[in-house]
């Protein structure tokens, strides 16, 4: 048993091969998603190495880090080889991962089609397992001054304040807003509510001149642009 538990340990491959000597002499890039988690939980299990329980936990995602960060604590902790505290690290590394995905980036400031919304709230909306709502809020040059999530839950006329809406963008400033919610179900097709909120909040803006130039509907993989479809 020690010498079959040994064979699968890291430090006997080749140097080449090990994740950690691998970032070090051909860069982060080069590793596999695997790799990486590996390098994160250290060591695997006696029948498996650190990188094939890596392979296993991506395997039981579908091989998308998305899906592995929606696994909570006890679900990591399911796999043999990972602990309370490698399974705490995992989830860390992907809370990071998003954190950073969310941070506001120069390139997409401006917002010059669909696609750069999506970019900028795929990181908040993406994986969530509930509705939200959100609002952002651009000037003159289309460039984003503020965003807010504004309700969380079913997206129907009582949870989207309007009101609440546009004292946010008349004290930023704002001369046009972009809403965007995300649909957990991963359906594409906006709902009647959906329909009649963005129109409500369209109207709205008129009045104040403030234009609705766009409502994205967001979910893991992609969008639904009601500005792309002729809906507004």
């Amino acid at each position: 048993m020690t010498s079959s538990s040994n064979s699968f340990s890291i430090k006997n491959w080749s140097e080449d091969d090990r994740p950690r000597e691998k970032l070090i002499n051909k860069g982060k890039s080069s590793l596999s998603d695997a790799e990486l988690l590996a390098i994160l939980i250290g060591s695997g299990n006696r029948e498996e190495s650190a990188v094939e329980l890596c392979k296993k936990i991506l395997h039981s995602s579908e091989n998308s880090l998305h899906k592995l960060a929606k696994l909570n604590l006890k679900q990591l902790q399911e796999f043999k080889g990972i602990g309370e505290a490698k399974a705490i690290g995992i989830m860390a590394a992907l809370e990071l991962g998003k954190r950073r995905g969310a941070e506001p980036l120069e390139e997409f400031d401006k917002i010059t089609s669909s696609k750069d919304v999506f970019r900028i709230m795929h990181p908040f909306l993406g994986d969530l397992d509930h509705e939200q709502f959100w609002v952002l809020m651009l000037n003159n040059s289309n460039r984003v001054i503020f965003k807010f999530s504004l309700s969380k839950g079913g997206i129907t006329a009582t949870m989207v304040d309007t009101r609440l809406i546009f004292k946010h963008a008349l004290a930023q400033g704002a001369t046009a807003l972009i809403l965007t919610h995300n649909h957990p179900s991963g359906t594409l097709k906006p709902s009647e509510a959906d329909k009649a909120i963005t129109q409500k909040i369209k109207n709205a803006g008129e009045l104040l001149d403030i234009k609705v130039l766009d409502h994205i509907i967001v979910t893991e993989k992609t969008y639904f642009s009601f500005a792309d479809e002729s809906l507004l």
